[in-house]
């Protein structure tokens, strides 16, 4: 089935929260928890508060430093009979005055550059973290929606037990089979019971690994069948480079790039001014006092070049990153493609041949049986090989849906959400 939830916009997301909000009955759908889990998962909330925090910084990026207050006392005099008396010398000032350090442009606009950067970057790992959260709290709903399955077949595995049961005792009562064909029923339903024990352990589990994306929903009854995403290998392929976490570089390149320019741009002077007013004794003038401050890179090799090519080595480094997880993601990818194409083969030759071979045996094992040609032991095999050929069924699309929901919300989901 096709997963629409991408689409839907905020007014009717609002919508479906509200309504889980005030049915605590309702059951839980797939689109429904990754709502949810969109809604309350913590990584999320942190990624957006990281988000929130780089538009901040971003704020005074470009903006000159704070300029700095001046007060001081100039020209006292600290020997002779005059010393340490202000209105002795005419020298003696009372400064009162203000610094403004002016950066470079270049160095300012890489700070702006780097901030912008900063952002997308914060942005871009927020989707990444939302796509995470929304392909994992998928895969808890199909884990625990396939044990739901599971244990819905043993309620009729218990009645045709019940009815193999009733069968026997009826050819015993008819004085044909041995008395020890009584215990094989009986024997057969303490089977299914250890295995239904083992599967409401894994319910269990499951439930919890649910609850941690859609916090007390988890516990509410599933509903929906497993998602069956349209798997389109070539579209995949072509839409490896924009994978989300390969996405992430970009706004990464182009903060590397800012610190390049940043530490490049500190080969270029800085200056400062200041301003101050210097107040005499009475008998003397007061004074105005301008001055200007230029910084000298003068010792480049030393100090700017090395800062330069660490930055360089830097962007260097994150390419080579990026390239790594690029064959990382298409190793992945040519893998989750094969063991998709290995479980839908499984699927339908389970659904065309595995599963009516299976009723077949048990449909003529019981008229053997019944026609007193085949043995209780027969009967009792072909039943658990059909019990074992509808779990494995279930379990081939359970693992198909888990590897379709891993490439969905690697490759096409975000695909979905920007058209």
């Amino acid at each position: 089935m096709s997963i629409a939830y991408s689409r839907l916009g905020p007014l009717l997301a609002g919508a479906v929260l509200a309504s889980l909000a005030s049915m605590p009955s309702l059951a839980l759908t797939l689109e429904q928890a990754l709502l949810l889990a969109g809604r309350e998962a913590p990584n999320l909330m942190a990624r957006a508060a990281e988000l929130e925090a780089a538009r901040q910084a971003a704020v005074p990026a470009g903006e000159l430093p704070d300029p700095k207050l001046l007060l001081g006392l100039q020209n006292l005099p600290i020997e002779g009979q005059e010393r340490w008396r202000l209105d002795a010398e005419s020298m003696t000032m009372r400064m009162l005055g203000v610094m403004q350090e002016v950066p470079n442009r270049a160095k300012r606009s890489a700070r702006v550059e780097l901030a912008r950067a900063g952002i997308d970057s914060a942005a871009a790992q927020e989707q990444v973290e939302r796509l995470q959260v929304q392909r994992q709290t998928a895969q808890a709903w199909i884990v625990a929606q396939a044990l739901e399955q599971r244990l819905q077949l043993f309620q009729e595995f218990y009645a045709e037990n019940r009815l193999l049961e009733r069968a026997v005792q009826a050819r015993l009562a008819g004085g044909r089979g041995p008395s020890a064909d009584s215990l094989a029923p009986r024997q057969e339903a303490l089977a299914l019971a250890e295995r239904e024990d083992e599967l409401q352990q894994q319910r269990s589990q499951a439930r919890a690994v649910l609850r941690r994306w859609v916090g007390a929903a988890a516990d509410e009854p599933l509903r929906g069948p497993l998602p069956d995403w349209p798997v389109d290998e070539a579209r995949y392929r072509h839409a490896l480079p924009q994978h989300p976490e390969l996405q992430a570089f970009v706004p990464q390149t182009r903060e590397a790039e800012a610190r390049v320019k940043l530490a490049e741009a500190d080969k270029r002077p800085d200056w400062s001014w200041e301003l101050a007013y210097q107040q005499r004794d009475r008998a003397f003038g007061d004074m105005l006092s301008l001055q200007l401050s230029i910084d000298l890179p003068v010792f480049a090799g030393s100090r700017q070049n090395p800062r330069i090519a660490a930055q360089r080595a830097e962007l260097l480094a994150l390419e080579a990153e990026r390239e790594a997880l690029l064959r990382e993601h298409a190793l992945q990818l040519a893998m989750e493609l094969a063991e998709h194409r290995r479980l839908q083969r499984a699927v339908e030759r389970s659904q065309e041949q595995l599963l009516p071979l299976a009723e077949q045996r048990v449909r003529l094992s019981l008229a053997d049986y019944q026609a007193g040609r085949g043995e209780l032991s027969e009967l009792i095999a072909a039943r658990r090989e059909r019990v074992e050929a509808q779990l494995r069924h279930l379990d081939f699309l359970e693992q198909r849906a888990l590897v379709a929901a891993r490439l969905h919300f690697a490759y096409a989901n975000h695909q979905e959400r920007d058209q």
